[in-house]
């Protein structure tokens, strides 16, 4: 697209005058220069011009003084800016190809070998930037103009092949030229090569380096290459003017150029713009390389004539540009994918505004960064005034380079991305991207088959141009980050939101689709159909007694030395509850449990069901005031414990029964089923978690959750046969697995004591010799054990773990040396009864620092929403929400905090829940539907800008061999200087050199 300077260049040549006048756009014009072409482009164009015109006052003071060429007395001439920059840039990284720009033509018919190369030539001769290297002077960097060269042009002849074995040959030669490098210093900035491929068949490959050339360069090398090569084969002389000025005239005037009010003013507005600017964290595939990368391809993309129409139309009734649509769009999406407000992007604009430089070949494209404020949730409207505002004001600031800005400015710096815009954006004329010129008894096009690798600058750029009726383009992608299929989808989404979006513009852009109805289908439905039928009707100890009439004879409990059977539990049970009834317990009443692992833990949780009561775990090896606030909250007036831990509870005005000491009074109860009325859907337990407030707070649980958990699931099958290892604290929601998963299928709870516990080998042997096949550890317990002594699991049918961030390396170990039948990485809060998804480990990925969570298990959904309650795409993170029948009551006396957090289902034709519980933790699917745990969304912390997730960085450190666990803080041991600090505990003793690998 033109500049506004370019057009009123164009305007000026032709006679045509414009001016302000009473905030109007005024005009005078000679007859007939004012094509119906012209008269368009100015009405779409005058909010632009308009605003333009005001920034410069009159238009009579629009046109700066030319440019003159300096005196050439042997003193090497300065860089451009841009050229400054790029070198620095080159001299980094050494042997990049980043900077390569190809031009790549395919032509048929009769060529002129002999005419060509001298074409070349003489263009090279024209173009002093195309025989410049570059050196520096006392350490100042120079341009080094060298005289006219013959350029070579080699040719290879791939005739003699068959059309698919030229094509793939072809190809091969053609990414070769694009990933030789340029050294500066030496080479000129152009090679050029011939590929025959018939008699009437050739590729020309022009290379380019974009330190003496741009996208408009390459425009104007075709046609020059056109006059010169026609004027050869007619043996005339080049038909070219002279040109005005060279680019190094430029590079001094623009040095000169941009001192003092014209710096000033423009830098004034940028550092006011760009304050405190945010980076942009769109959610990649791969961690993002500590070093940035050129690695690329692109995706096309054409939006329909229809959908074109509507685009049109809208940006002439808002009285905004077509780039100004598209952008704001764009911006719209990239803020739904990253989760941010404030976007910045970038968009290069030719600056190409003044006539003496429009001719020339060489690096004048600047960048500008469109920033927005998104914030608010306003309507598209909104958002494409607040873009249209943006623009203006930037094309009003243009003439600051891009390098300037950043030397100025001095953004954080990241040897991993770009400063100030990681994304580009682009509308460009729809000449410019394809031949506009024609070469003598040849057919010329573009070559089409140069392949989908491409070298990229930045994440992500977007190009768009008008074909017809249509919108084309292509998205170019860093494929370090990105994989295809999710460029494929955000191009997807891109459509849906240009569509929603010129249809209800006053919608909030947070209500407007993103995905397609079969994409919702798939994440809110078939992902979520996980109903099976289960006794949802049955509480637990009425299931348990079902058992006792199958297996009354079969164990049911084992500590240490002491066994239970099915029968001996259910009477034990059931003289208790009857003992508790005579103290009142009715249904939903709280007792609480204040014991250590023992057989009397399961008599006092069986024994407080049975009476209809529910149990509140009091762990007593909890400080006493932790203790007294859990008996004071909870409103408890009986307390089961074992007369060593009576000592705890003097204080509280809880009734206190000894499960050991008072067993005579309990023994003389009834050893028979006591009635109580309690439904699976009211309350079997309360266990407590910590608060954010440093209070613990109590999440209720009913029977139905419970039951839910293990109840013809589709992650674990439990049965007669199994021994299930009681691991838990009673405190700690998945001894609700361990303990009712057995009893409840007439399986062996083993209790494992905690001197077992403390010692891995103790432990390891333990498992072995009570032939154990089922087990649930926490993740910390699980790599503990997996480096110790991996190949402890052998023997297990079942391994279950979770809790926390798991460390891929040590899940390879138990893969490699101690594999289980089932091993199941498994997820879930408190208040979604223990699990809520899991995931079969069968292998680990080379190089992964996660594992996934998995999907949800049976009768339980799960939601990944934006703050606005939306459902975010497959990639892109978001709150987890869970529901369905295992969903808590809620939080016990705190219908605050219970409304807060259990929120309604905002998707009100849901069939599976009516509830969600907001998790507070941040994932994101997985393309196959299984779920990525990427954090807390409170554990995040922002450096500079940057916002991270500190377990990301765990996870890379934690792939490293010399690591064996990690934790990453953020500490400001300097008021403002906020650094992120790695503690790291190593496999063995490390030496300096395994140190600076690290660093």
């Amino acid at each position: 697209m033109k500049t506004i300077k370019q057009l009123l260049f164009e305007l000026r040549s032709l006679g045509i005058k414009l001016w302000v006048e009473e905030d109007r756009l005024k005009y005078s014009a000679p007859k007939g220069k004012l094509t119906s072409m012209l008269r368009s482009e100015l009405v779409d164009r005058k909010a632009e011009i308009l605003s333009f015109l005001r920034q410069v006052k009159q238009a009579t003071n629009t046109i700066e003084t030319f440019i003159e060429p300096i005196e050439r007395n042997g003193n090497p001439p300065p860089l451009s800016f841009a050229q400054q920059r790029l070198w620095f840039i080159e001299k980094m990284a050494l042997s990049s190809n980043a900077y390569n720009m190809p031009l790549t033509l395919h032509l048929v018919g009769k060529l002129d070998y002999v005419a060509l190369q001298k074409s070349l030539n003489q263009i090279i001769a024209r173009h002093e930037t195309l025989r410049t290297t570059f050196s520096e002077i006392n350490g100042t960097p120079v341009q080094i103009i060298q005289p006219p060269f013959e350029l070579e042009l080699p040719r290879k002849d791939l005739s003699g092949l068959t059309p698919s074995e030229a094509t793939t040959k072809l190809q091969q030669l053609l990414q070769q030229e694009n990933e030789l490098s340029f050294n500066l210093e030496v080479d000129p900035p152009i090679r050029a090569q011939l590929f025959q491929l018939g008699t009437t068949e050739h590729i020309l490959q022009i290379t380019l380096h974009h330190i003496a050339s741009d996208g408009w360069s390459l425009t104007v090398l075709p046609k020059e290459l056109s006059a010169i090569y026609t004027a050869t084969l007619a043996d005339q002389s080049s038909p070219l003017p002279p040109l005005p000025i060279q680019y190094a005239d430029f590079a001094v005037w623009q040095k000169n150029y941009l001192l003092g009010v014209t710096l000033s003013s423009q830098l004034n507005y940028w550092k006011q713009k760009l304050l405190d600017l945010p980076q942009l964290q769109l959610p990649t595939d791969h961690p993002r390389p500590p070093v940035q990368t050129f690695n690329g391809a692109g995706i096309p993309i054409n939006i329909p004539a229809a959908l074109t129409s509507k685009v049109k139309q809208l940006t002439q009734k808002q009285g905004t540009t077509l780039f100004m649509t598209l952008l704001a769009v764009f911006k719209v999406l990239l803020s739904r994918y990253s989760g941010q407000e404030s976007i910045a992007v970038g968009t290069p604009i030719a600056n190409r505004n003044r006539s003496e430089i429009e001719g020339l070949i060489g690096f004048f494209v600047n960048s500008l960064v469109m920033y927005t404020d998104l914030g608010g949730d306003p309507s598209f409207t909104e958002i494409l005034n607040r873009v249209k505002q943006t623009a203006l004001e930037a094309y009003g600031h243009q003439d600051i380079p891009f390098e300037k800005l950043v030397e100025q400015l001095q953004p954080e710096r990241a040897l991993s991305q770009n400063p100030l815009f990681q994304v580009m954006f682009a509308v460009q004329q729809s000449e410019i991207l394809k031949p506009s010129f024609s070469l003598p008894n040849l057919e010329v096009g573009w070559y089409e088959g140069a392949g989908a690798e491409m070298t990229v600058r930045f994440d992500l750029e977007l190009h768009l141009w008008p074909v017809g009726e249509e919108i084309k383009g292509f998205c170019a992608y860093n494929t370090d980050l990105f994989s295809a299929e999710t460029i494929s989808r955000m191009l997807s989404h891109y459509q849906n939101l240009l569509s929603a979006a010129v249809e209800t513009t006053e919608r909030p852009i947070s209500q407007l689709p993103l995905m397609t109805e079969p994409e919702l289908d798939q994440i809110l439905v078939e992902w979520n159909n996980t109903k099976t039928d289960y006794p949802n009707h049955k509480c637990i100890h009425q299931l348990f007694e079902e058992q006792v009439e199958k297996t009354p004879d079969a164990v049911a409990v084992v500590f240490d030395q002491q066994k239970l059977t099915y029968s001996q539990l259910n009477n034990k049970a059931n003289q208790l509850a009857h003992h508790l009834q005579t103290l009142g317990v009715k249904p939903e009443m709280l007792v609480g449990i204040c014991v250590e692992r023992s057989v009397e833990m399961v008599v006092g949780l069986l024994g407080i069901l049975k009476a209809g009561g529910a149990y509140v775990p009091l762990d007593p090896n909890y400080p006493t005031s932790r203790l007294h606030y859990m008996i004071e909250d909870a409103q408890l007036s009986i307390i089961l414990t074992q007369e060593k831990w009576q000592h705890h509870l003097s204080d509280t005005k809880a009734s206190v029964i000894c499960l050991d000491t008072d067993s005579e009074i309990i023994n003389q109860q009834s050893q028979q089923v006591p009635e109580n009325q309690v439904k699976a859907n009211q309350l079997a337990y309360v266990i407590y978690t910590s608060g954010s407030t440093g209070k613990p707070k109590g999440v209720s649980i009913h029977h139905q959750g419970v039951v839910r958990l293990f109840s013809n699931t589709n992650y674990v099958q439990l049965d007669s046969t199994d021994r299930v290892a009681q691991v838990s604290n009673t405190s700690f929601d998945a001894a609700t697995f361990e303990i009712w998963g057995a009893l409840l299928h007439g399986a062996v709870a083993v209790i494992i004591t905690k001197s077992v516990l403390l010692s891995p080998q103790e432990f390891v042997n333990y498992i072995k010799q009570e032939k154990i096949t089922t087990l649930f550890l926490t993740t910390a317990l699980f790599n503990q054990l997996a480096y110790s002594v991996p190949e402890a699991f052998s023997t297990l049918k079942h391994l279950l773990f979770g809790g926390e961030a798991v460390d891929p390396k040590s899940v390879k170990q138990v893969l490699e040396k101690g594999a289980p039948e089932r091993l199941l990485h498994v997820y879930g809060p408190t208040e979604n009864t223990t699990f809520s998804s899991w995931y079969k480990v069968n292998k680990v990925a080379e190089g992964a620092t996660n594992l996934p969570i998995g999907k949800p298990i049976s009768n339980t959904q799960i939601y990944i929403l934006d703050s606005n309650l939306q459902p975010v795409p497959i990639g892109v993170p978001g709150e987890l929400h869970i529901g369905g029948d295992g969903l808590a009551i809620g939080y016990h006396n705190r219908p605050e905090l219970t409304a807060d957090q259990f929120i309604p289902n905002p998707f009100e034709d849901s069939k599976f829940t009516k509830k969600l519980y907001k998790t507070g933790d941040l994932a994101r699917y997985l393309p196959d539907g299984n779920i990525e745990f990427i954090g807390r969304i409170d554990h995040q912390v922002k450096i500079r800008g940057f916002r991270i997730e500190t377990g990301e960085i765990e996870a890379v450190l934690n792939s490293y061999p010399i690591v064996k666990e990690t934790v990453v803080l953020a500490r400001e041991d300097n008021p403002g200087d906020k650094r992120l600090v790695a503690y790291i505990v190593p496999e063995t003793q490390t030496t300096t050199t395994s140190n600076r690998e690290l660093s």
